[in-house]
């Protein structure tokens, strides 16, 4: 898998919410002031080449698909962040969070409650 432009997400998350969908599906899923059709077009089409999204051909026009799931992308996305500024370590990354002080005392609770729920389940 390959790490995508913002762009290239952008059509991405658009696509995930939808399912499928033609450009048009695709560009109605932004927001005023929507991109360009051959805008939304030339990414989508960069999209294919990268093999995250593949199409139904019907006459001239194509039904748009994602080959990656949301989960698997973002997956690919934390540990790409954790190898790039936590040395791949799981605990830095974690470290970082409990010291973020926009994080609050309940957040970093039901993260807490997430781990114990996590631990206990791999006994």
């Amino acid at each position: 898998m390959k790490e995508l432009t913002k762009a290239e997400e952008q059509i991405m998350q658009s696509l995930w919410k939808i399912g499928k969908g033609f450009l048009k599906d695709i560009v109605d899923t932004h927001t005023d002031p929507k991109p360009a059709y051959t805008t939304v077009s030339t990414v989508v089409n960069v999209l294919v080449k990268k093999g995250m999204i593949e199409f139904k051909q019907y006459g001239k026009t194509r039904e748009y698909t994602p080959t990656v799931t949301k989960s698997q992308y973002s997956s690919f996305s934390i540990k790409g962040i954790m190898h790039k500024f936590f040395n791949d370590s799981p605990s830095q990354l974690a470290s970082f969070f409990t010291k973020d002080e926009n994080i609050s005392t309940d957040e970093l609770q039901s993260i807490q409650a997430l781990i114990n729920e996590e631990i206990k389940n791999r006994k």
